[in-house]
């Protein structure tokens, strides 16, 4: 089952490690000496390939790792950290949203600064936004994920629809859908993570398509949720419910069962991450899913994808072998690695042109990658989790009539004033 946090969430996509979470050992490299170094990850499942590959393109090179759950890590490399027992490299978080993300670890001294890197400056911006702290790069981020609508085929197919690319035909989708008795987009918002992926997927166009400093205006306090698109996005939400977008009873509807009405046809889609894909393909094998942007404007040149980063490398400001340390992180942060990488793990690589064989399933997501039209995660910028957590439970509370977009989007800016 699903963690309930987008951000939890997605490192557990992008970091097989964080399902096996306790599982985590050591794998001994050699003595310690000048020609090994020490290495700390998430990515339990995934990072053992890539860590061969490295040996193998450098004769003589040990690497001495261990893997753990997210949770476990974190608890334990701040420690390590302060104590000066930290590994050369290390697993970082992107943002500011974790124990071991970009901020927290940069902002005492922690990282060693990687803006030097070669890899470094052709980051996409929404990438970059999240590996760096104080405008130096931290981060070495490799695979990201996207969010938008992910149509079953044969469904669409039976139904006469093909994808909507403004937000008239998509309403208008909506409106033929269930005038033939299947409704476009499975909501399973029982599940309160579930229910902030339609927004997002809205925000992204509506918030940021004209204002990709707005995260930027909400720092310096000259921006705020409730005098913002934000209130927009939440309309259109809600637009789309009341048009009959999604499944009758969203709040009595699981993610499970949300994925079951959309892998076997009984809604046309589900508006989700790429990584619902391989759920949808275990209930159907048979089935064909594509993933698509939702639009949420009449211009199809404006529409934006939320993509987040995964957890990335950061190298630790006082390691033993910096010289080897940034080897390696070059290395993941090379074609090989960064394929290795995401083909283990069902993401799209962080960089443009490195020849990786993407799924036709993501084609789109790519595209829009590739074009650099993706903004992050939205919380992968706020000061503190509260926020999310505000969000979460109040458009549950707006979809059973408990509560409207104007108090949820001022109980958000009151919790982002609070700070971190």
């Amino acid at each position: 089952m699903k963690t309930r946090t987008l951000p939890v969430l997605i490192a557990a996509l992008t970091a097989g490690a964080v399902l096996a979470a306790c599982s985590g050992g050591t794998k001994a490299g050699s003595d310690g000496g000048s020609r090994t170094l020490t290495l700390a990850s998430v990515d339990q499942g995934s990072v053992e390939d890539v860590v061969k590959a490295f040996e193998k393109a450098n004769p003589g090179v040990k690497v001495r790792y261990t893997t753990s759950g997210a949770d476990q890590y974190q608890q334990q490399i701040r420690t390590q950290l302060s104590s000066g027992t930290a590994p050369d490299v290390m697993s970082v978080w992107p943002g500011n949203g974790s124990p071991g993300a970009t901020h927290v670890l940069a902002e005492p001294g922690y990282l060693r600064d990687l803006s030097d890197q070669p890899w470094a400056a052709r980051m996409p911006d929404a990438i970059k936004s999240v590996a760096q702290y104080d405008g130096k790069t931290y981060n070495a981020i490799f695979g990201q994920n996207g969010i938008g609508a992910v149509y079953n085929q044969e469904a669409m197919t039976k139904a006469g629809l093909t994808p909507p690319d403004t937000w008239t035909k998509l309403l208008a989708f909506c409106r033929a859908a269930k005038a033939e008795g299947t409704p476009a987009f499975a909501l399973g918002n029982q599940d309160n993570w579930v229910t902030q992926l339609v927004l997002y997927a809205l925000v992204a166009t509506t918030v940021y398509g004209d204002d990709r400093d707005f995260d930027q205006r909400m720092r310096a306090g000259r921006a705020t949720f409730a005098q913002s698109p934000w209130t927009t996005a939440l309309d259109k939400y809600l637009t789309m419910e009341r048009t009959g977008c999604f499944q009758k009873n969203p709040l009595g509807t699981t993610y499970e069962v949300g994925q079951g009405l959309a892998a076997t046809g009984r809604t046309l889609g589900i508006i989700q991450g790429n990584w619902v894909i391989a759920l949808l393909k275990q209930k159907n094998p048979k089935g064909t899913f594509t993933l698509r942007a939702l639009p949420a404007t009449d211009d199809p040149s404006e529409t934006l994808i939320p993509a987040a980063a995964g957890a990335g490398y950061g190298v630790n400001a006082k390691a033993k072998n910096e010289k080897l340390a940034l080897k390696f992180v070059t290395f993941v942060m090379s074609p090989e690695g960064m394929n290795l990488f995401v083909e283990k793990q069902g993401g799209l690589p962080s960089l443009p042109d490195t020849g990786y064989a993407v799924d036709p399933s993501l084609t789109a997501l790519s595209q829009f990658v590739e074009a650099d039209r993706t903004v992050p995660f939205m919380d992968q910028l706020w000061p503190n989790a509260k926020i999310q957590q505000t969000m979460l439970s109040g458009l549950q509370e707006i979809f059973s009539g408990q509560s409207t977009p104007e108090k949820l989007l001022d109980d958000m800016d009151a919790d982002y004033e609070a700070g971190s």
